[in-house]
C-alpha cells in the first residue's frame, strides 16, 4: 500500500484484484475496488465490516480472528493459557484468567525486533566483515609464503643429480598437504563468517518488511535470530611452517620442514618416506566429542557422502538422496530411477555426486540438476559401494548378481584400468558372501576395502599386491568386530565403522590400531565419512541420525 505522500504519484490497487482501489474495510485494513466489495463481505460473512471510501480510510491494527467466536477478534492474551482470546473468550472459557492487551504486545514486540535489527545491521554485519577482510589477507599471506617456499624448494632441487628427485617429491608432497590443510581451516573460517553476511542482510530487510506489518501474528511470531548472530566464530591464528636450508656443495644438502628433516647423504629413500611419514600436522585427541546431532529423517540410514565443510548428502532404503547441512536443514533432494535404492553414493573433487544402480548396472553422476551415466557394469556384475579418487578414477566395488564373487575395479571415466580379485600369488582376495565391500582409496594409493562377510579389514597397494589385514582384536572390544564403511583422513589414518560394537576403529596406514571412538554414542554405526575440515560424519543406520565428530587437534 502506498503512503499518503505517495498517493498523487501511485495508482493503488484492489487487494483482491488489479482494479484500481475505491474502498476500504476499516475492520479488516484492506483495500477494495467497487466490485470486491461484495466478495469480501461474503467471504467473511462473520465479522463486522466498515466499509468506507478509501480517502476516509483508517489505519489501525489487524487483529486474528477468534477460533472459537467466529463473529469476534482477538484483542487479548491469555497469560494462563498462552492463547489470543477475544470478548467473548474472556467472559466465558478463560473468565478470571488474567491476560495482556494485545496492542501492548505487539507495540512491545516490535521494539525488541527495531532494537534487534538495529544491532544485527550497525553492529554485528560490519564486525563479521572486518573479520571477513582479515581472513581474506591472512590467505594471501598463506598463498604466498607457500609459493615462496616451492620456489626455494625447487631451487635447491637443481643442485642435486636426478636420482635424488624422489626425495624432493616426497618432500613436495608433505608440503602441499600441509598447504592444503592450513588453507582449508582458514577458507573454512571464512565461509563460516562470510556466508553468514547474506543471511543477516536478508533477516535485516525481512525484519524491516515485519516492521512495516499490521498483521499481528506475523510480529507475534517473529523467531529470533539475535543469540545465532552474536556468537561469532572463534578467531584463529595459523602457524604457518617454515622450510629450512642448509647446503655444502657436492657433500651434503639438509631440508627441514616442521617435524620433517631431511639430510641428502648415502640414505635410503624407505628411511626418508619413514620419516615424512611421521612428520604429524595434527593429532588424535584424547576424547573425540560430537559437534552437532542431525537427525535427518532417513531411516535406515545406509550411506553419507561428506560435500565441503558443513553438508553431506544421505540415502537409505528408498530412491532419494538427500543433501543436508550440519543444522540439519534440506538443501538439495535427487530422486533416482534406482530400485529400490542406491547401492552406494560418492562425491567427486568438484562436489558432484555420484550414485550406484546396481539392477540397472550402472554409476550415475548428477550435473546441473542432471543424471548422466557414468559407467555400465559387465553382464552379470552389479556395482555397490563407490570411491572417488584424486586421481579422478572411480572406484567400484562389484559383485556378481548371486554375490558369490567380489571385486574392486578402478574406472578411468568408463575404461577399466585395473581389476582386484586376487593377489600376487593367485589367490581370491575378497570371499563371496551377501554383504558389499566398502572401498576407499588412501593418499598413499592403498585400496582399503571393508569385508562384511568376513568381518575383516584388507589393504592392498596400489599395484594390487596385499599388505595387511585388521580383523579388531587388538581393539579388544566385547563383540565380534563388524566392519561397516570405511575412510581414511589427511594424515593417512584408516577409520572404520564398527557396526556391532557401536564405534569407530582407527589405523595408522600400515594397519597398527591406534584407539577407539566409543564415548559419542554411535549405536549401530554405519555410514561414514570424513569432511575437508578434517571431522567425521557418522551415519547411525536404526535412528536415521549423522553426528559430526571432531576427532583430531
Amino acid at each position: 500500500m502506498a503512503t499518503p505522500s505517495t498517493w498523487a504519484q501511485d495508482i493503488i490497487t484492489c487487494d483482491l484484484c488489479d482494479n484500481t482501489t475505491q474502498q476500504f474495510c476499516n475492520s479488516c485494513q484492506v483495500s477494495l475496488c467497487v466490485d470486491c466489495v461484495s466478495k469480501h463481505v461474503e467471504k467473511f460473512k462473520s465479522l463486522a465490516h466498515d466499509i468506507v471510501p478509501f480517502t476516509k480510510r483508517k489505519i489501525k491494527l489487524v487483529f486474528n480472528d477468534c477460533e472459537i467466536h467466529s463473529d469476534e477478534r482477538c484483542e487479548a492474551h491469555c497469560k494462563k493459557c498462552d492463547v489470543p482470546v477475544c470478548l467473548k473468550c474472556i467472559l466465558g472459557p478463560h473468565n478470571g484468567h488474567k491476560y495482556d492487551d494485545m496492542s501492548e504486545i505487539f507495540n512491545k514486540k516490535k521494539k525488541d525486533i527495531e532494537k534487534e535489527t538495529r544491532e544485527i545491521e550497525t553492529a554485528i554485519i560490519p564486525q563479521y566483515e572486518e573479520k571477513n577482510e582479515e581472513t581474506e589477507n591472512k590467505l594471501s599471506i598463506a598463498v604466498n609464503k607457500f609459493h615462496e617456499m616451492d620456489k626455494e624448494k625447487e631451487k635447491h632441487r637443481e643442485y642435486w643429480h636426478q636420482e635424488v628427485d624422489t626425495i624432493f617429491n616426497k618432500l613436495g608432497s608433505l608440503l602441499n598437504a600441509m598447504k592444503e590443510n592450513h588453507l582449508a581451516v582458514l577458507k573454512s573460517h571464512q565461509s563460516k563468517i562470510k556466508h553468514r553476511i547474506p543471511d543477516m542482510t536478508q533477516t535485516v530487510q525481512e525484519n524491516k518488511e515485519i516492521l512495516k506489518s499490521k498483521i499481528v501474528s506475523t510480529v507475534t511470531n517473529y523467531k529470533s535470530k539475535l543469540g545465532e548472530y552474536r556468537n561469532m566464530p572463534a578467531d584463529i591464528d595459523v602457524k604457518l611452517p617454515s622450510l629450512k636450508t642448509n647446503t655444502v656443495q657436492g657433500r651434503e644438502l639438509s631440508l627441514e620442514l616442521e617435524d620433517c628433516k631431511a639430510t641428502l647423504q648415502q640414505i635410503s629413500l624407505s628411511g626418508l618416506a619413514d620419516e615424512v611419514n611421521k612428520s604429524s600436522i595434527r593429532k588424535l585427541l584424547d576424547k573425540a566429542r560430537v559437534i552437532a546431532t542431525i537427525p535427518t529423517g532417513v531411516i535406515p540410514l545406509l550411506s553419507v557422502a561428506c560435500v565441503g565443510v558443513d553438508e553431506a548428502w544421505v540415502s537409505g532404503a528408498d530412491k532419494t538422496i538427500t543433501r543436508v547441512d550440519i543444522h540439519g536443514s534440506v538443501q538439495d533432494t535427487v530422486i533416482t530411477t534406482c530400485k529400490p535404492k542406491p547401492n552406494g553414493i560418492t562425491v567427486t573433487r568438484q562436489g558432484e555426486l555420484v550414485y550406484s544402480d546396481g539392477p540397472n548396472r550402472t554409476v550415475n553422476i548428477v550435473r546441473h540438476g542432471r543424471t548422466e551415466t557414468l559407467i555400465t557394469t559387465p553382464q552379470g556384475w552389479k556395482p555397490v559401494r563407490l570411491c572417488c579418487t584424486k586421481s579422478g578414477d572411480i572406484l567400484v566395488s562389484m559383485c556378481t548378481i548371486d554375490c558369490s564373487q567380489h571385486k574392486i575395479v578402478r574406472y578411468q571415466g568408463h575404461i577399466v584400468k585395473q581389476e582386484i580379485d586376487r593377489d600376487e600369488h593367485g589367490e581370491i582376495i575378497y570371499k563371496g558372501g551377501r554383504y558389499p565391500l566398502h572401498v576407499v582409496e588412501n593418499k598413499n594409493g592403498d585400496i582399503c576395502v571393508s569385508d562384511s562377510n568376513v568381518d575383516t579389514v584388507v589393504v592392498v597397494d596400489k599395484s594390487g599386491r596385499r599388505r595387511f589385514q585388521y580383523d579388531g582384536t587388538p581393539a579388544r572390544r566385547k563383540k565380534s568386530f563388524n566392519p561397516a564403511h570405511i575412510m581414511t583422513d589427511s594424515m593417512s589414518q584408516i577409520i572404520v565403522a564398527d557396526y556391532n560394537n557401536g564405534c569407530l576403529h582407527i589405523l595408522d596406514q600400515n594397519g597398527e590400531f591406534l584407539r577407539c571412538v566409543d564415548n559419542c554414542g554411535l549405536d549401530d554405526a554405519y555410514g561414514l565419512n570424513v569432511d575437508s575440515e578434517g571431522r567425521l560424519w557418522v551415519g547411525l543406520r536404526k535412528s536415521g541420525e549423522l553426528k559430526v565428530i571432531q576427532y583430531m587437534e
